[in-house]
């Protein structure tokens, strides 16, 4: 297991280890960034908190950004430095990312909290982050550069702001769906470093989505890109000298057209001069383009806003229908937050909440007990009497348990062993088991196979009420039968079974047998799924196939051994207690007789003798073996997958099988 814990994160597993890497790095290249803007950078005051809040969502690449594109590399070059018109793209999504994403966060955290459905999350994200970077980021950095009141800022900010939202929203809301709720949905809760990274990712594949209708906007005059301090000084890099310039552009390349040429050549003069006269300095990014959109033939004109405008929405509907119809949008962070879905299942927008909380794999915070490695489970429990009736204490918990050395799994258990204690009673014996739950769901107990009172049985719902976590529930009735029973889970059956929910019930009968054997030997099959240091319950479905295989909460080369002396004979009780696969259940060294199944005896002359025999889901069978020969005979399932672990073989197999040692 590479999965550990933390004091104030709890349980961390690789990725999690990964991201705490990515945020230490973050805060570093904040720290570097805003010391940077804010000392050594003549760049405008709002760039400077945009560089830092665009740093806190990308870290070191939005810090590489930085450098490369709007650190300046020598006193005063500045203005030169980010002259390029991909600089002052960069400088415009930078800005745009900074106010958007602030209020996309803020807003993604909220809904999370609340529990709001992804599609309610995601327009509340997007109506916030729009709001945040209009109101905020974009109008009032307008009115402080180009003077006026806040409404006209507004109104110049409201179009360039709405196409570089919708393209921001087009990359990242598949990115977020996918991230939070894939295979790791803990990165729907905002408590989890994974919901941090999610969010991260997607404001990065947002923001280079948005970069190029960003580019379009600065160079045509309709958005800024990136300024600089000085410009806003005084000795003619004033604001207002800055109009006077770009309007003596305008008049200049109007002329130009008028009377010194057309078509090409026009264009060339035209572009020559715009980019001489933006060579000089920068002040918003806006004289990008300027001079050349003074020029009818480049001018923005209102079918290509139309254009542009229709794009970005058509690329925000794909954005929304492609998460949508891959993922159920309907789910929230309280229905599905901080489950871990097997690799391979198959989810789409018809997943529900149920399917996923039952697949999912066992959260390592609510493991309350570690077993020793060699920890056995099966061990006889031992009843107090009171009134004559046999009592029994019965706990479910979430465990750590060794089913090889090297692999732990995490099991729900009854009584911190995996499978369950052995309830050894005697047919007419007066049963009473208490069972009080501490799993975080709830669960029932059924008596597989018994002949007792309906309100006894065990179905959760049914007969009934489902034993709520912290809850107990007492069953009482008297082993009327004799023979190979088990009792395991029957609510969320599919889910707690497979985890190891289970345990035998052997009833002897009252009277005793006319025939006995030398040794006895319970073999309770179980399957399980162990991937990525996470524990799913097995079963068969897309995602969910087992890859380890164990006999009594063990997987060989872990199995027991049985010794026997030649001549001896072996007892075996076969109990299905796996959850959804059949094992065809083979003994070497010689046939078998089937004595009983299912917990009823079979007559002598309608015993067969075989080597292998199909154990099913819920079946048991009894079978004598004989010690003919000396030597290690295996007893184990003749699928070959199912005697390897996790698809390779140790000390010559692995799974569901164990050894009959068998001396002279």
């Amino acid at each position: 297991m590479t999965e550990f814990s933390l004091p104030f994160f709890g349980a961390l597993t690789w990725i999690d280890i990964f991201l705490l890497f990515w945020f230490v790095l973050t805060a570093l290249s904040v720290i570097y960034v805003a010391y940077d803007a804010f000392v050594n950078n003549p760049e405008l005051t709002v760039m400077k908190w945009g560089w830092v809040l665009v740093t806190i969502y990308t870290g070191p690449i939005g810090a590489a950004i930085y450098v490369l594109s709007c650190k300046e590399p020598r006193p005063f070059t500045h203005e030169e430095f980010i002259k390029p018109l991909w600089k002052q793209g960069v400088g415009s999504t930078i800005h745009c990312v900074a106010g958007d994403a602030t209020g996309i966060v803020v807003a993604a955290t909220v809904t999370a909290a609340i529990g709001f459905p992804m599609w309610v999350d995601i327009i509340v994200e997007y109506a916030a982050g729009f709001a945040f970077g209009l109101f905020i980021f974009q109008a009032l950095f307008m009115k402080d550069m180009m003077g006026g009141s806040y409404r006209s800022a507004l109104g110049m900010s409201f179009m360039p702001e709405w196409l570089s939202m919708n393209m921001m929203m087009a990359g990242m809301i598949p990115v977020m769906v996918a991230g939070m709720m894939g295979r790791d949905m803990r990165a729907m809760e905002p408590e989890e470093l994974l919901y941090w990274g999610v969010m991260s990712l997607g404001i990065m594949a947002g923001a280079a989505i948005a970069y190029p209708v960003n580019v379009w906007l600065v160079s045509k005059g309709l958005k800024h890109g990136m300024g600089t301090q000085r410009a806003l000084g005084s000795g003619g890099h004033s604001m207002e000298a800055e109009k006077q310039r770009m309007e003596g552009l305008k008049l200049e390349a109007s002329r130009q057209h008028e009377g010194h040429g057309t078509g090409d050549d026009q264009h060339t003069r035209s572009t020559k001069k715009s980019g001489s006269a933006s060579g000089e300095h920068s002040l918003s990014g806006m004289e990008h383009g300027k001079a050349v959109a003074d020029s009818p033939a480049f001018t923005v004109t209102g079918p290509q806003q139309f254009a542009v405008a229709g794009l970005t929405v058509l690329a925000l509907a794909v954005g929304f229908l492609w998460s949508a119809r891959n993922y159920n949008l309907t789910l929230s962070a309280k229905d599905v937050g901080g489950l871990v879905m097997p690799p391979g299942m198959i989810m789409t927008w018809e997943t529900s909440a149920e399917t996923m909380r039952d697949m999912a794999a066992v959260n390592p915070d609510d493991v309350e007990f570690t077993a020793d490695g060699e920890a056995r489970g099966d061990l006889l429990a031992e009843a107090r009497i009171e009134d004559g009736v046999k009592v029994y204490d019965l706990e479910t918990s979430v465990i750590r348990w060794n089913i090889l050395p090297d692999i732990q799994v995490m099991a729900y258990a009854f009584n911190e062993q995996v499978p369950g204690p052995r309830i050894r009673v005697t047919e007419g014996d007066r049963l009473r088991f208490n069972v009080t739950n501490n799993l975080p769901e709830s669960t029932s107990v059924h008596w597989h196979g018994l002949i007792l009172p309906n309100g006894m049985d065990g179905p959760a719902d049914i007969t009934q009420d489902p034993i709520e976590p912290g809850e107990t529930f007492t069953y009482e009735f008297t082993a009327r039968q004799r023979g190979t029973f088990f009792y395991h889970s029957h609510d969320h059956a599919d889910r707690q079974q497979a985890l190891g929910l289970y345990g035998a019930l052997i009833i002897d009968p009252a009277e005793p047998p006319d025939e006995t054997y030398d040794h006895e030997l319970v073999v309770q099959l179980q399957e399980w799924l162990h991937r990525d240091d996470y524990t799913f319950p097995a079963m068969p479905m897309e995602g969910g196939m087992p890859n380890f295989f164990t006999i009594n909460g063990k997987a060989y080369p872990s199995t027991e051994t049985v010794p026997m002396r030649v001549g001896e004979t072996l007892l075996v009780r076969f109990i299905g207690s796996s959850n959804g696969f059949i094992h065809p259940m083979h003994i070497h060294g010689g046939p078998f007789s089937i004595i009983e199944t299912d917990g009823y005896p079979v007559p002598e002359a309608a015993q067969l003798v075989k080597d292998t025999v199909n154990v099913g889901p819920g079946e048991r069978y009894d079978v004598v073996w004989e010690a003919r020969e000396p030597g290690k005979w295996l007893l184990h399932c003749h699928i070959n997958h199912h005697a390897t672990n996790d698809n390779r073989e140790e000390e010559g197999g692995g799974g569901l099988m164990l050894i009959l040692e068998v001396s002279p």
